[in-house]
């Protein structure tokens, strides 16, 4: 006998049937539905892989160092570790520890990349980490790395690379000085992960690391490996005041803390796609729902149950937003190895050094993809799934029973957007809960502004109707009778069309907005005629230092009236337990225009003498905001050699160069304290009547092979910034792109769904007369309606989301004060791009309406 189950299963086979019937006569509709939920997925995906891979390269790196390391030494100034105090540890404790040198350098030979040069010792590596218990070289390869200057290993997989053999010379550009290195040894390991991190790494004996990045007496960090917390206070107590002990694991901390914002927002971003995907998921399965209105209603008069049609509806979306999902992932795998390499010199810019040479796809992200995107998907098809559920057999024979619910609905519906914005507003002011609540705030408002679309839809069309049969005659009042007729999927098209256009006015403010405060930023701030420092990995960061001959030097060019010079280190404020970007300055390089948030009242409108004096430090105004303070502190503390040192505040200036946070402190006292008294650029000031490119020349032609200099005029400094922030945006245009072509995709799923419901309609006014050209212009008025409306509806929409990222996700992410400026392109070419897309999605539809078979459409049921 069959099981209990087995008449229930055999009951759904039917339906199941119809279902595949079903697809096979509207395939296109379907197929509209799975590219919509396909791109919104690969938004998310391209997004999370590439922003995964760039950390996950890094940790790679990272780990490759730290090896079986538990803890580390390092030094708070940026001078290095003595190697005196490796010495006295070894002599004192009976600890596996060793020191370890390390910094970046270039070389031609292996493409010109940022490469991480590591000096170890070979004779306290073997707990740490085991690359060279086998150096894969012809000869006595331990011999020549360990007695040999000037020699280095690298990976077998990076030296077949770029063709590099045992034996060949790499020359190697150490912030601006020429060195050379041979390469003696390979190293190979069967491990793939080792293989990846491997492949930025150069690796040299201590001595030659030393000798080739200027560091001579001096280490960048003592790995250790201790298991016992009585060993940790001793070697604390060991150690002197300018050094500290800290946790492997702390550096790849403080890197995630550091970006969690940017991969926040890009992931956000990135979910509007998905958004407007979910308003075709809706539109589709609402129409797919009321074009079988008619069957469902004979099913459930001869007894399917309601649990049966849910089942059915839901089983559907769930299949296509399977294979939508699966599209998506694919999709994204391929967006997300183009967009890591801007994602990648984004991190490189503003936070840390690193190459990403092979995209790291993991199981997590594919996972997260599939099931954004199926329950998304299911989520909005269960609203259609429910309706057709709850409907009684006789309404659900009863064409226009959806929409008379959609007119009774329209007074809740308002005040559902009045709800859904007022607790949108609420988490926006709700500081405490940091980004995840603002964005959740900034959804809660596009939610709102969709769910008022039908009232504000039907409003529109009832004060159009007249005008149009006035102007038009009866295509114009035809047109939006039939919108207002199909209002549950009309309307959602609209929404869908209006969000994404909302995005492209809200974004293009935002970046406008940006732009233009950083450019009014440079001009107040870079008023030395030429900027001087050692190349960099980098672009938006000075990593080296000049060789102090020739920072004197130039100091002293013929035609300089003045020099202004800066350093730069990391350092930790222990009010707040973060790091920040410290700047010792000896001259205010902005001669007194640098713009201020607020200055200390006895120090009138500049406290740059101050400074000088020594009698305190200026902060930046991110290092305030991201610390949600309301006020500046009347002092900061900050760990330094010397131990923890607290400076008054003497002002609080706007800086847009790092959202970390910068503090500047008058040089004499940095020299003192932290005992650098390196300079890592200069800002020079030409003397009256003399050429500045002049000048620009001659000190590159000078310090040519003494040091190669990054030698910029005010103008290419500023323009080079400038690129550095366009790259920065450049994948938030690709996110605006992708999010209008979803919703150009739901509009014209919504005209083709339209179009099939009305066949019978459409041939009626063709056998008592229409032309087929009257009909092409009344589905061209009808689209030309929607997209009119969607972009109206998405000015005012653009302008709260504008007003949203710029004071209060801008704010909470990077502590960035932006000036909102207004430009009337934003919003015309905003509403340009609506009407054209859905008349774009119109011209398909029109043009199958004049190959229309009168008799069969007049036929149809």
């Amino acid at each position: 006998m069959n099981s209990p189950q087995d008449p229930t299963i055999v009951s759904n086979r039917p339906l199941w049937r119809l279902a595949w019937q079903r697809i096979r006569q509207r395939p296109l509709q379907y197929v509209l539905c799975v590219l919509g939920i396909a791109l919104g997925v690969a938004m998310m995906v391209s997004i999370d892989l590439a922003n995964g891979s760039a950390q996950r390269a890094f940790s790679l790196s990272t780990d490759a160092i730290t090896g079986r390391a538990t803890h580390r030494i390092v030094a708070i100034a940026p001078t290095g570790v003595k190697e005196s105090v490796y010495v006295q540890l070894k002599r004192s404790l009976s600890l596996p520890s060793a020191p370890v040198v390390e910094g970046y350098v270039r070389t031609s030979e292996l493409g010109d990349q940022p490469m991480r040069l590591v000096g170890v010792d070979l004779f306290a590596e073997s707990p740490f980490r085991a690359y060279f218990s086998d150096i894969g070289s012809s000869g006595n390869g331990f011999t020549q790395f360990l007695m040999q200057p000037n020699t280095i290993v690298l990976s077998k997989e990076t030296a077949t690379q770029y063709g590099v053999s045992l034996g060949d010379t790499l020359h190697l550009d150490v912030a601006g000085q020429a060195r050379s290195a041979q390469v003696i040894g390979l190293l190979k390991t069967n491990d793939s992960l080792n293989r990846r991190a491997l492949s930025n790494f150069l690796f040299a004996d201590i001595a030659t690391a030393q000798e080739i990045l200027g560091e001579v007496g001096r280490l960048s960090q003592i790995d250790l490996i201790v298991d016992r917390p009585e060993d940790l206070e001793k070697i604390t107590a060991l150690l002197p005041s300018d050094l500290k002990l800290e946790t492997a694991e702390a550096q790849k901390n403080a890197v995630q803390q550091m970006t969690a914002a940017f991969e926040l927002n890009l992931t956000a971003l990135s979910l509007l796609a998905l958004v407007v995907g979910m308003f075709l998921i809706y539109n589709t399965v609402t129409f797919s729902v009321i074009q079988r209105r008619p069957i469902f209603g004979i099913l459930r008069c001869i007894g399917v149950t309601q649990g049966q049609l849910f089942t059915l509806i839901l089983g559907e979306a769930a299949i296509f937003s399977l294979i939508g999902s699966l599209l998506g992932v694919a999709l994204g795998i391929v967006l997300g190895r183009s967009i890591v390499g801007l994602i990648t010199q984004t991190i490189n810019d503003f936070y840390f050094v690193v190459t990403v040479q092979q995209v790291t796809l993991a199981q997590s992200t594919i996972v997260k993809g599939l099931a954004i995107g199926i329950v998304s998907s299911l989520i909005a098809s269960a609203v259609p799934a429910l309706e057709a559920m709850n409907t009684p057999p006789s309404l659900t024979l009863q064409r226009s029973t959806l929409e008379g619910k959609v007119q009774k609905l329209l007074p809740t519906l308002v005040f559902a957007w009045f709800a859904a914005t007022v607790m949108g507003i609420a988490l926006l002011q709700w500081q405490s809960a940091g980004l995840v609540a603002a964005f959740a705030g900034l959804f809660a408002v596009l939610l709102g502004a969709a769910l008022l679309t039908p009232p504000l839809v039907t409003l529109a069309m009832q004060s159009f109707s007249p005008v149009g049969q006035q102007f038009l005659g009866v295509i114009g009042r035809l047109a939006p009778r039939d919108i207002l007729r199909s209002l549950s999927r009309t309307s959602v098209a609209i929404a869908a069309l209006m969000v994404s256009v909302s995005v492209i006015v809200g974004v293009s403010i935002m970046v406008g907005s940006f732009r233009g405060t950083v450019v009014q930023w440079l001009d107040q701030t870079l008023q030395a005629d030429i900027y001087v420092s050692p190349p960099s990995t980098t672009a938006n960061r000075v990593l080296g230092k000049l060789d102090p001959l020739v920072a004197t030097a130039l100091k002293n060019h013929p035609g300089i009236e003045k020099a202004v010079s800066y350093n730069d280190a990391d350092v930790e404020v222990v009010d707040f337990h973060r790091q920040v970007k410290l700047i010792s300055a000896d001259g205010d390089v902005s001669q007194g225009k640098r713009p201020y948030a607020w200055i200390r009242e006895d120090l009138g409108k500049d406290p740059w003498d101050a400074l000088d004096a020594g009698k305190g430090v200026i902060i930046s105004e991110a290092l305030i905001l991201r610390e949600n303070l309301a006020a500046p502190p009347q002092s900061i503390t900050l760990q330094s050699p010397e131990g923890d040192r607290s400076f008054p505040v003497l002002a609080v200036f706007y800086d847009y160069s790092s959202d970390r946070g910068t503090i500047i402190l008058d040089n004499d006292l940095y020299e003192a304290i932290w005992h650098d008294s390196s300079i890592a650029s200069l800002g020079l000031f030409v003397a009256p009547d003399t050429s500045v490119d002049a000048i620009v020349e001659s000190i590159r032609t000078r310090f040519k092979g003494q040091q190669s200099l990054l030698v910029q005029s005010n103008r290419s400094l500023r323009q080079g910034s400038l690129e550095i922030f366009d790259r920065t945006f450049a994948i938030t245009d690709a996110l605006r792109l992708l999010a209008v072509v979803v919703a150009f995709i739901g509009v014209l799923s919504t005209l083709m769904s339209l179009q099939l419901e009305r066949t019978r309609e459409l041939g009626i006014l063709r056998a008592t007369g229409m032309a087929p050209r009257q009909l092409g212009a009344l589905m061209l008025l009808e689209t030309g309606l929607m997209g009119t409306m969607a972009g109206v509806f998405a000015m005012p929409l653009g302008y709260a989301l504008a007003w949203i990222l710029i004071y209060v996700i801008n704010v909470r992410s990077f502590g960035w004060t932006l000036q909102m400026a207004l430009e009337g392109r934003y919003f015309w070419q905003a509403l340009l791009v609506a009407i054209v897309a859905a008349l774009l999605a119109g011209i398909y539809p029109a043009f199958r309406l004049g190959r229309m078979n009168i008799a069969a459409a007049i036929r149809q049921e």
